[in-house]
């Protein structure tokens, strides 16, 4: 008889998911399911809305990357105009989305994923956290994570109109322009968050890799899979998160596909399983083959570490220096470690902030051209972007006066969605075996093979085709059921 293991909540991540492993007789892992019950209908109720408002409105899918939607959202209503913004502009929508992407990934590293690093993935609970980080590596540290953040949300706010859920990105442009004042505030900010962006490197190298059990873990078969990357590039084939080109890598690094976003639906496909409510796409043109690596799977990744895969390197001088080493130390290219998108999530965010410096400091960045009046009939569009977590779609199709009339919505963590899957399976199927007695600290092994994806599942969830199944019992006053009605 099957026992079962229930990891329920999943910890440090943004939404509500669960983890159920069941064991054989012999108290080996059987099967991985991971759970979202959670239903966030986005797509459904922004259909009948202006699209120009779905850039304030998709917003509200997440608070801790509602930059991420602002911006394929906008870029989306671009689309649907068939309109395009004006040079600085776009440098303005690229300077607020590289102080976003430097807070979001010091997020991660330093609150959600770095603990397990920084303070031992068997270490108790209560000090496995941002205060337990703080208290080994000292305050002046942690209030240094703590400035970065702050100032970045500074240039958000000095841009977007507030630290969280933006409003300035508008079809045709942006809201508005940069006067020389906040320009200069920003170059400084931008300075300081390079030298974080350093110091953070210095940091991984002194306390991951300067640790060889971890680096023996990151290199483990354990937290390993074969499986196909993208993500967006520039004309040199350089990592871009604002705009570019889609470009899918195999398992051994060769080209897939390279594609414009608005072509996704010839090269993405979406499936549903009845035990979650997270989809999965994989590569059309390869096939759904299950949730099962190699090269012959359709299964893909979109992380941090993916889009280093998809691309041949940085466009910024210390972050190319950064990429090196990791492929260098980690055996060469593509790197299929899981655990090594802690990694490649510093290079990101050595990156962003210097392509932070380089927008603060382009001469064209106080230009009052921000904006282009659409003027073309409205009908259809597709924007993206690479948010954190990964690849993000927005599309949509309208009526001739702008309405909206269906959404479709692939982000960062549903792209993920079989590759997850995969790694908690492969995780647990390691560190359970043989009836041993499952420990807090084993569990939190197979957590870690969850969190290095650093998932949003409030982002994520989507229902296909929109229904949610409810059940509702009715008591009396002595707690009697009188009835009970359900919709499936």
């Amino acid at each position: 008889m099957s026992k079962r293991i229930s990891i329920d909540p999943i910890t440090r991540l943004e939404g509500h998911g669960r983890i159920e492993i069941f064991l054989d007789d012999n108290g080996d892992v059987e099967n991985v399911y991971f759970q979202v019950p959670e239903l966030r209908g986005f797509e459904k109720f922004c259909e009948g809305h202006p699209v120009e408002e779905l850039a304030r409105i998709t917003t509200r899918i997440c608070g801790v990357c509602p930059e991420a939607h602002h911006m394929a959202s906008a870029k989306a209503a671009d689309a649907v105009y068939k309109v395009e913004i004006p040079p600085t502009a776009k440098k303005l929508r690229e300077l607020l989305y590289s102080a976003f992407f430097v807070t979001d990934h010091a997020t991660h590293f330093y609150i959600l994923g770095g603990p397990d690093f920084i303070m031992g993935p068997d270490a108790d609970p209560k000090v496995r956290n941002i205060l337990g980080v703080i208290g080994k590596v000292g305050e002046e540290i942690g209030l240094r994570v703590i400035n970065t953040r702050h100032e970045c949300h500074r240039i958000i706010k000095m841009l977007g109109g507030r630290t969280v859920h933006p409003v300035c990105a508008i079809p045709g442009g942006i809201s508005k322009a940069l006067t020389e004042e906040e320009r200069e505030e920003v170059e400084a900010i931008a300075r300081r968050t390079v030298e974080f962006g350093k110091f953070s490197l210095d940091l991984f190298d002194d306390m991951v890799l300067g640790n060889k059990a971890y680096l023996a873990m990151i290199r483990s078969d354990a937290y390993s899979h074969r499986t196909h990357s993208i993500g967006t590039v520039d004309e040199n084939n350089h990592v871009n998160f604002y705009d570019g080109q889609l470009r899918v890598v195999d398992t051994e690094g060769e080209e897939l596909a390279r594609f414009h976003p608005s072509e996704y639906l010839d090269h993405l496909a979406e499936r549903v399983e009845p035990w979650t409510y997270l989809k999965f796409p994989y590569l059309k043109k390869v096939g759904w083959k299950g949730l099962v690596d190699g090269q012959d799977s359709g299964v893909y990744k979109a992380t941090p570490l993916s889009r280093l895969n998809a691309a041949d390197g940085m466009a910024t001088p210390m972050a190319q220096e950064a990429y090196d080493k990791m492929f260098s130390t980690l055996g060469g290219k593509p790197v299929h470690a899981t655990l090594a998108t802690h990694w490649a999530r510093l290079v990101e965010m050595m990156y962003a902030a210097e392509r932070l410096l380089e927008l603060a400091t382009d001469p064209e960045i106080t230009s009052t051209d921000i904006r282009a009046i659409p003027k073309a009939t409205p009908s259809e569009g597709v924007g993206c972007v690479e948010a954190p977590r990964g690849t993000l779609i927005h599309h949509y199709t309208t009526d001739e006066r702008g309405l909206v009339r269906k959404v479709n919505l692939i982000v960062g963590t549903t792209n993920n969605n079989a590759a997850i899957c995969m790694s908690l399976k492969k995780a647990a199927q390691k560190v359970i075996r043989g009836g041993a007695q499952v420990s807090e600290g084993l569990l939190n092994l197979v957590e870690m093979a969850f969190r290095a994806y650093d998932p949003c599942l409030a982002c994520a969830t989507h229902s296909l085709p929109g229904d949610m199944p409810l059940v509702i019992t009715i008591h009396d006053s002595s707690g009697q059921v009188v009835d009970t009605v359900s919709r499936d």
